[in-house]
């Protein structure tokens, strides 16, 4: 029996990607904590409606403002085309919870915006008139700036592929340039845009950061709330199947749209590369300003405002740790890129030349585990093979691989491989799906085999698409490596538990405000108090100094009471237990670093 390489390889390299996957569908079989049923009862609603708005949200504006900033380069010349083409992917090196700090800075109350008002025009109420970007808004504008790049890239991949005879044919049909984009260029585009905008629908809801920081509660709010405030893995995964789910339906509804469409175009004259038109008064203006304002918005925008803080506040540019991190990342991305892209070209190859349906459904479900949170994929690859360690290898007397796989740099590129193989499979597939089969044909025909296909035709075909990946991965792997932890905070010594516990947490950048005013805070939150004590988890916080003061709302008026003489009535309580001296406890008495992934606090409150 001759067995098919190809078909064998592929077939192995989705199985590992999904390994973890079903790890997380097996959730369904494990016992959950009373937190399934506090959530059933309360926000699982409210977190699938916001997550459902959310990313119809993000994938209207990312698709508006990739695709029309690919085409309008792509098909056009104006004055700084050839800078914009590739400046428009800066907004990679933005993560979104990073824009949402710096949207957020900008338009607060008393902020960058008022302080530059300030300086040109003097004193004035200038808060009245500057804009607000909060709550799912300010989410929305977040996410999409952040990841427009991934629809831009792969349509402007897509696009440099269209043949000017088929532009042609739409000129000789009688067709204006509205329709021949519409009927012509955006349905060729189609495979490459739907990857892009499949991977911006994946990242959107495996999104937290700025999620957390806008306080909109979606699914991954509840995957985060799940695993880290209850301790229950279980349901952290449950949820997360939700999300595959989605992600699942999305892909198989897509593919049966699709049907037996081809996205390639055999003409007699063979393919010519397309024409850029010239642009000339104020359709270059136009075609200009779009792309500046993009370019603007996504990328100079969150840099100047984090320029401002840099120059503000020096006293981490020469931290050691950002070296280290920066070294560390090139490596792994060195790495992570090479095993990325040599597995997705053979599973995509081998899906091109075996044509199995088994194929195509074990690769629409490795590609969904980019819905996954990376941490949630993280325990979940380890939970497989801790398993794997004790019931098989161990059971036949093998020594333990535990070592070689959790806390290596090779466990560290398998994650890295299975979080971003959609990325990777997705973009080399777009760009397979703009090759005719004919060509394959036409190099069997001229004696060559599968292998000499795939590395003298297929390779250099695609190296538009393998460079775009790089890029996307690039930019991708130094979003997730960012300096950010987790701070738990666990309260107690209430003295009773009527009343709400409310908490601001004070960076150092905003330490003037500590303890108790609200504008100056960086984070704000409200929690029940059960059995006198309750806590708070912050996730994806900065490295950097904070100081977090509690305040016991009593009357529930949002404001600490005290007497005539004005002394505190209710109960306060601040990070260190710090204690004032004739008066509120400073910024420096209440101050804690965090400087590592996972961070503990006690506070004992006082009355």
């Amino acid at each position: 029996m001759r067995i098919n390489t190809w078909f064998l390889s592929s077939f192995l390299i989705s199985i590992i990607v999904i390994i973890p996957i079903l790890t997380v569908f097996t959730s369904f079989f494990q016992d959950t904590t009373n937190y399934f049923e506090i959530l059933k009862e309360s926000f699982f609603l409210e977190y699938v409606f916001n997550s459902i708005i959310l990313l119809i949200g993000v994938l209207i504006f990312t698709f508006i403002f990739g695709v029309g900033a690919a085409y309008i380069v792509s098909f056009y010349d104006f004055p700084g085309s050839n800078f914009f083409k590739w400046a428009l992917i800066l907004s990679f090196a933005v993560p979104s919870y990073i824009y949402a700090y710096s949207l957020f800075a900008f338009f607060e109350n008393y902020g960058t915006a008022f302080t530059i008002l300030k300086y040109l025009f003097g004193d004035g109420n200038y808060n009245q008139h500057i804009p607000k970007f909060s709550g799912m808004f300010g989410l929305i504008l977040s996410i999409s700036f952040s990841l427009f790049a991934y629809v831009y890239i792969l349509a402007r991949s897509s696009f440099l592929y269209q043949s000017q005879n088929s532009i042609d044919l739409g000129k000789n049909l009688g067709f204006s340039k509205f329709k021949s984009f519409y009927s012509i260029i955006l349905p060729g585009a189609r495979p490459a845009i739907v990857a892009g905008l499949s991977l911006v629908a994946m990242e959107t809801l495996a999104e937290f950061g700025a999620v957390d920081f806008f306080s909109v509660n979606t699914l991954t709010t509840g995957i985060y709330n799940a695993w880290i405030a209850f301790d229950d893995l279980a349901f952290a995964n449950r949820i997360s199947f939700f999300l595959l789910l989605f992600i699942f339906i999305i892909f198989v509804g897509e593919n049966l749209s699709r049907k037996k469409a081809r996205y390639h175009m055999e003409t007699k004259g063979g393919f010519k590369r397309k024409e850029k038109i010239k642009l000339h008064g104020s359709k270059s203006f136009l075609a200009f300003s779009f792309c500046f304002i993009l370019f603007f918005l996504s990328f100079i925008f969150p840099i100047s405002q984090m320029l401002y803080w840099s120059i503000k506040f020096p006293e981490n540019w020469l931290d050691i740790q950002i070296i280290e991190l920066l070294l560390n990342t090139l490596y792994l991305v060195s790495l992570s890129s090479v095993v990325l892209i040599i597995f997705s070209l053979v599973s995509n190859y081998g899906n091109r030349v075996s044509k199995k349906n088994i194929l195509n459904i074990l690769s629409t479900l490795s590609i969904s585990g980019y819905a996954i949170p990376g941490v949630i994929l993280a325990i979940a690859f380890i939970t497989f093979i801790a398993w794997f360690d004790e019931n098989i290898v161990k059971a036949y007397g093998f020594l333990s691989i535990k070592k070689i796989f959790i806390g290596s740099v090779l466990g560290l590129v398998i994650v890295y491989f299975i979080r971003f193989y959609s990325l990777a499979f997705n973009g080399i597939k777009s760009g397979y799906e703009k090759m005719s089969i004919a060509v394959d044909e036409s190099a069997y025909l001229l004696g060559y085999s599968k292998t000499k296909t795939f590395l003298n035709i297929h390779i250099p075909y695609l190296k538009n698409s393998l460079l775009f990946v790089v890029i996307l991965f690039t930019f991708s792997l130094y979003a997730q490596e960012s300096k950010k932890g987790t701070l738990k905070v666990e309260v107690k010594g209430f003295e009773h538990d009527k009343g709400k516990a409310r908490v601001l947490v004070f960076a150092s950048k905003g330490g003037d405000g500590f303890p108790g005013d609200h504008d100056q805070a960086l984070i704000k939150e409200v929690t029940m108090i059960k059995n006198k004590k309750c806590s708070f988890v912050f996730k994806d916080l900065q490295y950097d100094e904070y100081a977090i003061s509690i305040h016991h709302d009593e009357d529930g008026d949002g404001e600490v009471g005290s007497n005539w003489l004005g002394i505190p009535n209710e109960g306060l309580g601040a990070s260190r237990d710090a204690k004032g001296n004739f008066g509120p406890p400073s910024f420096d008495d209440a101050k804690i670093k965090l400087n590592k992934e996972k961070m503990t606090i006690k506070i004992n409150m006082v009355y």
